[in-house]
């Protein structure tokens, strides 16, 4: 048996789906802290507040690299929230 690939099978596949992207997207907030669910539907992770429930919930998002399951978790600038795929770093605003 050969142990090298056959020359069908394309070597491109092995990016991993649901791995963060290296430089989290800031994410902006004027005020000192934001909740979890806000942030989600802020940096257009998911379309409205039952959607951020439900992948919360779930067990599907992360901060700091845990699972969180808290809609109203509080997220100050610094902390890293992650969904999907997306990493979102959430900063102080410039104004």
């Amino acid at each position: 048996m050969s142990e090298h690939p056959s020359p069908d099978t394309p070597h491109h596949h092995r990016r991993a789906p649901e791995a963060p992207s290296a430089h989290p997207a800031p994410l902006e907030i004027r005020d000192e802290m934001i909740r979890l669910g806000q942030a989600l539907k802020l940096a257009n992770l998911v379309e409205d507040g039952a959607d951020a429930r439900a992948v919360i919930e779930a067990g599907l998002v992360q901060v700091n690299g845990d699972p969180e399951t808290r809609r109203g978790r509080q997220l100050h600038p610094g902390d890293v929230f992650e969904f999907s795929g997306e990493a979102v770093k959430v900063v102080p605003s410039g104004g």
